[in-house]
């Protein structure tokens, strides 16, 4: 070889100090301000079912890989926030309903994990979102179980719960006044929802903490705005045009859908996930609109009183279509004239 002689690698040559570990481990401490709120609210019992999605979450990755022969895996961080955003996507009551439900939250891990991810090949190569396909699996086996809400109590040591039905299932079944009825005054009703004092699943807690860590993702880049603001601003306009039950057109109120289930936390948290939302920009805002269209279907005309869950596992099924239609400009392409 030659004295001068510069070997250069193939192109790019991009370099960056970000890993899949890290970016794992970070986006599961931006959901710790909600997950202390979720203790905070119901106790002990969202302690529980979330450690308990979370151990059997990080287990059977371990297993399953061990028993495939592959490169253990579970300290890339992958399979705890699988295990975390089980746990705050199902009720607390699992816990105190009676020991025969702690099944619940294993079998549903085991489903997230084992044959969402691992039998697709692992991290990267998965369809759908493994926690969203475990919660479904939970609510169409155990239904009962699945839709169960305890009453917040803001007591940490407080075992005993009260069972109420979500603002959602109030909305759905009974109309906006008797919603207004149950927490006093419509700026009652707003403040609750922001501070997380209602009933629904452990994620389903403060507003405010899901948009303190949803901002700290933003602000490092890992997530950017087109899926939660096309999502968000999609419910928010069919919200207003067609919420308003039995009073007509534009006469809907899209703040009170905003705040109220499992919203924002699909928006920032679950719909922005790497391996199946579209990677192109363009086609993020069209998933973003997709995923909003499909939940105010759901909430508005279909049987289930929420449909943040169902909205993104359907457009998940879309994302290859949406990339190949949507493909970036290549740079330097030359086109070739045809006679």
């Amino acid at each position: 070889m030659k004295e001068n002689t510069v070997i250069v690698s193939v192109s790019p040559h991009i370099r960056s100090e970000e890993t899949v570990s890290h970016i794992m481990w970070t986006v599961s401490l931006s959901l710790l301000p909600a997950f202390v709120m979720a203790i905070y609210f119901f106790g002990p019992r969202a302690l529980f079912v979330t450690a308990l999605c979370i151990i059997s979450s990080i287990l059977s990755e371990y297993f399953v890989q061990k028993a495939m022969k592959k490169k253990i895996t579970i300290s890339d961080g992958s399979a705890f926030l699988t295990g975390l955003l089980l746990g705050l996507n199902l009720p607390a009551s699992l816990w105190s309903l009676n020991p025969f439900t702690l099944h619940v939250p294993i079998i549903g891990s085991f489903v997230a994990i084992v044959i969402t991810k691992q039998l697709f090949g692992g991290l990267g190569y998965n369809i759908f979102n493994p926690a969203l396909i475990g919660r479904v699996f939970l609510m169409a086996s155990w239904p009962r179980a699945m839709t169960i809400w305890n009453e917040p109590t803001a007591a940490f040591l407080a075992f005993d719960a009260k069972t109420t039905a979500t603002p959602l299932g109030i909305l759905k079944e009974e109309g906006t006044g008797r919603l207004i009825e149950v927490f006093g005054d419509r700026v009652n009703l707003y403040t609750q929802l922001l501070i997380g004092h209602r009933s629904g699943s452990i994620g389903e807690t403060s507003i405010i903490a899901l948009l303190i860590g949803a901002s700290f993702l933003l602000y490092k880049r890992y997530i950017t705005w087109h899926i939660p603001a096309s999502f968000l601003g999609t419910v928010a306009v069919l919200a207003w045009i067609f919420g308003g039950k039995g009073t007509g057109l534009f006469t809907g109120d899209p703040l009170l859908h905003l705040l109220s289930g499992g919203l924002i936390l699909g928006a920032f948290f679950m719909a922005t996930d790497y391996v199946t939302c579209p990677s192109v920009k363009t086609g993020q805002i069209l998933f973003g609109i997709g995923c909003g269209a499909l939940t105010m279907l759901i909430r508005l005309k279909g049987g289930y009183p929420e449909g943040v869950m169902f909205a993104i596992l359907l457009m998940n099924c879309f994302t290859p279509l949406i990339d190949r239609s949507m493909r970036s400009k290549v740079f330097g392409a030359v086109k070739v004239k045809t006679k």
